[in-house]
């Protein structure tokens, strides 16, 4: 590496320990921005290729996967290079000479080798290929319903709203037929996952994955295990009133444990549609809207808070509604957020419609979105764009999601009438049967699901059992009928097959987003934590943009601490739901509590 003429002559006429590492730090700089530079192209041809995938499936064409399998593949290579790993490392044993920023770089850039070390360079090619293939059985697969096809949002759809039991059974089984086809290439990938990431000396994936929050995984599940403890009493309680409310609902006795085709979700994460808030009647005030209007009331949201309008490319690349029914190819209907080159290019993957759920969805998205746009600019290095963590962006989407449902925003937004009156504690029942009830499943059945898949090597012969294990005892849930080993119910989860070994985050960010609505709530718009409006105050978008603009490049405890005074915990939900549980209590009066004890 060529030095400058002053810093050469300086040093040579100085031969100071200051000056020596002020070279030092110029050399890597200039590695650091040649590494970043190569990184930025590999990853924006390797996003586009994805993209294209998600968005244009067709059934027995290969051409997309080809495509992506190629992109990844060229991604790894270079940022797994066995020269760039010894040369990251061989700065990394002079970080006492480096600045703190550039650790950071550094520590980020050996992460990334690890997704595919070319030590092993077989063994990544086959995990690539291996995880574009799955990504076709999950999202290719053609759900049936008693012969008939079915879509993912049908599915949804029976499951929030159908009173029929035998229905729902039919619905909830369909649901799971998929797993059979995925479980194979879940048992592939599991090897081959661990496989690269043991070559940079992790000892298995989940760890691997675990370490980027800069923890070990038994200080994780320490964690997830205090989240889970910390609202145990109120799940406890909002257990025993849904399983007495549902046997209402059915005409049928208490059970002991809910069957999971009682409940509004096919992997009982989140129970909120059993409630109807009385008061405010959204859904007959978005059904005279179209999808359109839905994401430019996202938009609005932002833009009132001082962040600029969408960039005109999101609206010209993104894919944000349901596919025409006569369309020649599927997608991915699972919503996300896209950075496709860690810069301007910002994009999301919908299907919205024009009901509740697509409605706070649309600002759980933008959330994400805006995220990207606040932390793409110079004095954030590219490898550090992302949150302060994982968690931190699905918190932020999160805080936005539950923000857009509270009375006093509707009501100003004209979803609600002035003078709608709302059913305070049906609102919190409803919060908390999302929020509260997706800890468990969350921070209990997929992280322990995941850790063992990986750290304890879980065998394809115990798939179910070892789920449904988790899911009796954690969420207090049962199949409808015994699931033998021929099914493989866990691995319908989405996260499981694309984005694995990481589901924590959602179970983080649950708890990040009541303590960040806390902080708004409480410090700056000065209202109540169940009744607030963000729309406009650009005190609230200013501690927003605050908050995401230094993306990964200050360490995130110390963003949490300074956001929000206290380490992260359960505690701002509990407040936040005490009302709720007196209630509860009081509700549950004579009944009996079944969930099991940890």
């Amino acid at each position: 590496m060529r030095f400058s003429a002053t810093v050469t002559i300086l040093c040579i006429t100085s031969l100071t320990a200051a000056c020596v590492d002020t070279a030092l730090r110029n050399e890597a700089d200039a590695f650091l921005t040649a590494y970043e530079d190569q990184l930025q192209q590999l990853y924006h041809e390797w996003s586009e290729a994805d993209w294209a995938s998600n968005t244009h499936i067709v059934e027995g064409d290969t051409t997309n996967a080809a495509r992506t399998r190629r992109a990844r593949e060229a991604f790894v290579r270079f940022a797994g290079s066995s020269e760039n790993i010894d040369t990251i490392r061989a700065y990394l044993e002079m970080r006492d000479r480096l600045s703190p920023l550039q650790i950071r770089r550094l520590e980020k850039m050996l992460y990334l080798a690890a997704e595919g070390p070319q030590s092993i360079p077989d063994i990544v090619q086959q995990r690539i290929a291996e995880e574009t293939e799955q990504v076709e059985r999950l999202y290719g697969y053609a759900f049936t319903l008693r012969g008939r096809p079915i879509t993912p949002n049908e599915i949804a759809g029976l499951l929030r709203t159908s009173n029929d039991l035998a229905e729902r059974r039919a619905v909830w089984q369909a649901s799971k037929e998929v797993g059979a086809e995925l479980k194979p290439g879940i048992m592939t990938l599991r090897d081959l996952r661990n496989q690269t990431v043991q070559a940079l000396g992790y000892t298995d994936f989940f760890s691997y994955q675990v370490s980027d929050y800069g923890m070990t995984t038994d200080e994780m599940l320490r964690l997830m295990d205090r989240l889970v403890e910390q609202l145990r009493p109120l799940y406890r309680e909002l257990h025993t009133w849904a399983r007495y409310a549902l046997a209402e609902r059915y005409g049928a006795p208490v059970p002991d444990l809910l069957p999971a085709h009682w409940l509004p979700n096919r992997w009982a994460q989140d129970w909120s549609p059993l409630v109807e808030v009385e008061g405010i009647n959204v859904d007959s005030a978005l059904a005279t809207q179209s999808p359109e209007w839905i994401m430019q009331q996202g938009e609005a949201f932002y833009t009132s808070l001082g962040f600029d309008p969408l960039p005109a490319s999101f609206w010209e690349r993104s894919s944000l509604y349901p596919l025409p029914a006569d369309a020649p190819y599927k997608k991915n209907t699972h919503a996300s957020a896209w950075h496709l080159d860690l810069a301007s290019d910002v994009r999301s993957l919908m299907s919205v419609e024009a009901d509740p759920y697509w409605y706070e969805t649309v600002h759980h998205e933008l959330g994400h979105v805006y995220y990207f746009i606040s932390y793409s600019r110079p004095d954030v290095p590219l490898v550090l764009r992302e949150g302060a963590n994982r968690a931190y962006h699905e918190a932020i989407g999160s805080m936005i999601g539950l923000a857009a449902s509270q009375r006093r925003f509707l009501v100003n937004r004209g979803l609600a009438p002035e003078e709608a009156e709302v059913d305070r504690m049906a609102q919190l029942l409803k919060e908390a049967l999302n929020h509260v009830v997706f800890i468990p499943f969350s921070a209990g059945v997929m992280t322990r699901f995941e850790r063992a898949l990986y750290v304890d090597e879980l065998p394809g012969s115990a798939f179910n059992a070892t789920w449904w294990d988790l899911v009796r005892r954690y969420q207090g849930v049962v199949p409808p009928t015994p699931r033998g080993e021929r099914y493989a119910d866990g691995v319908t989860k989405t996260h499981i097959n694309d984005d694995p070994g990481q589901y924590y985050d959602y179970a983080l960010s649950t708890a990040l987003l009541f303590q960040l609505h806390d902080h708004v709530a409480t410090q700056i718009l000065k209202q109540d934590v169940h009744d607030t409006d963000y729309y406009g105050n650009r005190d609230v978008g200013s501690f927003l943009r605050d908050l995401m603009a230094p993306g990964a490049s200050r360490p995130w405890r110390q963003v949490l601490r300074e956001t929000t005074g206290r380490e992260l915990d359960a505690q701002a939900m509990l407040d936040y739901f005490a009302p709720l549980y007196d209630w509860l209590v009081e509700q549950n009066q004579g009944r009996t509590h079944t969930v099991p004890d940890l």
